[in-house]
């Protein structure tokens, strides 16, 4: 099996994986099933990643209205589609490769729920926000499948959702920088892919197997998450018969205090408290909840 390696950079000290296990599947939302692999107990926090799910729902299972503070949530779908609907009034679907980067900020109340029949399959993913943007006001970039960055070359496909790979850029803002790619690589395909060297970065197999951080070690399959080490890129090795799918995610760590309550991360628990009486209350960034369901709800 010839081997081929496609880069815009050499990469001169590959990140090493320092840690790595499988996400079982655990219930969360009402009746839906997710596989977390971070935001669990053998991993809390990973500057400045909160929470990675990849998430099966099928109807009447789902998200049902549920508050953020703080953070944003990345929703890319990998099978299916989901409708999203807020007290503001923003109400959309997301279908198999599209993708919803939603700046809860100072906060937001939604619902995310099925939109077809059968199994709806995606990765949401949680960014925490530095403390001069936990209260802005909420925002949403929603992105359609065909209009995702996407390149091919040599046996490995990517599709770049925020940050760059292959000299292709998302047109996707984060305000905490953020690299978040989706990579296919057919068998013998060899990958460099340089990170940013001050940041955290992980990976997370969807399918297939494959050889991550150095050419010795032993293949990861699917649903793995594995912590890189210090470095300058990841060098991945597709020794296998089948394609292997995975995303690499990286970002600049905050290096700021975090208080998490739930679905509201703050930087002090004196922020967490006034948060949760802010809910309670319908004030400051929650007025519209006092008399808000989604149509989901109102169904039921």
């Amino acid at each position: 099996m010839v081997e081929t390696e496609i880069s815009d950079e050499m990469i001169n000290v590959p990140r090493p994986v320092v840690r790595k296990f499988q996400a079982r599947p655990q219930r969360e939302g009402v009746g839906a099933v997710v596989r977390r692999s971070i935001g669990r107990f053998e991993l809390k926090y990973f500057d400045p990643f909160l929470v990675l799910d990849e998430f099966s729902v099928s109807a009447p299972a789902g998200f049902p209205d549920h508050p953020h503070r703080g953070f944003e949530t990345v929703t890319y779908m990998l099978q299916g589609a989901i409708t999203h609907e807020d007290f503001a009034g923003h109400k959309g679907t997301i279908g198999a490769g599209d993708l919803q980067w939603m700046t809860a900020g100072r906060g937001i109340v939604h619902s995310e729920m099925p939109a077809s029949q059968g199994v709806q399959k995606g990765l949401q993913l949680w960014i925490n926000l530095s403390s001069k943007h936990k209260m802005i006001e909420p925002r949403y970039q929603e992105i359609q499948s065909d209009d995702i960055v996407e390149v091919e070359k040599n046996g490995i496909k990517v599709r770049i959702i925020a940050g760059e790979a292959l000299g292709k850029r998302s047109p996707i803002y984060t305000r905490t920088p953020t690299l978040y790619l989706d990579f296919t690589l057919k068998p013998g395909s060899n990958l460099q892919q340089p990170i940013p060297k001050s940041w955290n970065a992980f990976v997370y197999v969807l399918e297939g197997e494959g050889i991550l951080g150095n050419s010795r070690s032993s293949p990861t399959t699917a649903h793995h998450l594995l912590l890189l080490g210090p470095g300058d890129g990841l060098m991945v090795w597709n020794k296998s018969s089948k394609p292997l799918r995975f995303i690499l995610v990286g970002g600049e760590p905050l290096g700021e205090p975090l208080v998490q309550f739930g679905p509201f991360v703050m930087n002090t628990q004196e922020e967490i408290d006034q948060t949760i009486r802010d809910f309670e209350n319908c004030v400051n960034g929650f007025e519209r909840a006092s008399d808000w369901q989604s149509q989901a709800m109102v169904d039921c």
